[in-house]
């Protein structure tokens, strides 16, 4: 009998991590995650592990999906801006919508803006692409940036360009805006820049499903 029992137990727990394993996309760095009572879909977990480097944009191979994508201007600075300040200042990364760097600190110095880190491969980033695009299309709106992570800019830019999200996003190939961000293992996650140049994460960490809800959030993180 309690050969029996033995073997049972070793077939469940085989089956277990055969089904943990089947969830691990990408190296088995990434995991996925539902939270108790959630009412849509759930943040994905990255493993604090998984590395945060990604390619470097070659922008000779990428021009057409560029074109395809065609997605908005990255920031571009303003004489009259303040001083860049905050744990964002002094880091350059690529823009991934066309050649070129930007200092999204100095860029977006003494203006409110939603950050959002995603990646192609996060099904709960491409759930609420259309409620930011949504958002940012609308009267009011701060300006909306993603931050592109852990992914080749390749299937950034065809995913982009198949969903018809035209906001502005960079790329962070050296991880320099996550350590800044000090994000946590989950994607998607946003953040608010308020004018000054300190930095809010947008809690609980969300999947938004409309522009309503992004505005709320935005609103709620703004407000005085």
């Amino acid at each position: 009998m309690m050969r029996s029992e033995l073997r049972w137990t070793i077939v469940v727990v085989v089956l277990a991590i055969a089904g943990v394993v089947a969830l691990w996309p990408r190296e088995g760095r990434y995991d996925l995650y539902e939270p108790p009572d959630s009412g849509g879909p759930a943040p994905q977990v990255l493993e604090e592990s998984g590395a945060r480097t990604a390619p470097v944009p070659d922008d000779a191979a990428l021009a057409g999906l560029r074109r395809q994508a065609a997605l908005g201007p990255c920031p571009a600075p303003s004489p009259a801006a303040p001083p860049a300040t905050g744990p964002l200042a002094g880091i350059t990364v690529p823009c991934l919508g066309a050649p070129g760097t930007v200092d999204l600190a100095a860029t977006l110095a003494g203006r409110p803006a939603l950050l959002n880190v995603w990646a192609s491969w996060c099904p709960p980033c491409r759930e609420e692409m259309p409620a930011l695009a949504g958002y940012a299309a609308g009267p009011g709106a701060v300006p909306v940036i993603g931050i592109d992570v852990q992914d080749r800019p390749a299937d950034a830019l065809t995913l982009l360009a198949d969903l018809g999200v035209r906001y502005p996003s960079v790329t962070d190939p050296q991880g320099a805006l996550q350590r800044a961000l000090q994000t946590p293992p989950i994607l998607p996650v946003s953040y608010v820049l308020h004018p000054d140049g300190s930095v809010e994460m947008v809690t609980p960490p969300r999947v938004f499903r409309t522009p309503d809800e992004v505005r709320q959030a935005v609103d709620r993180h703004l407000a005085p």
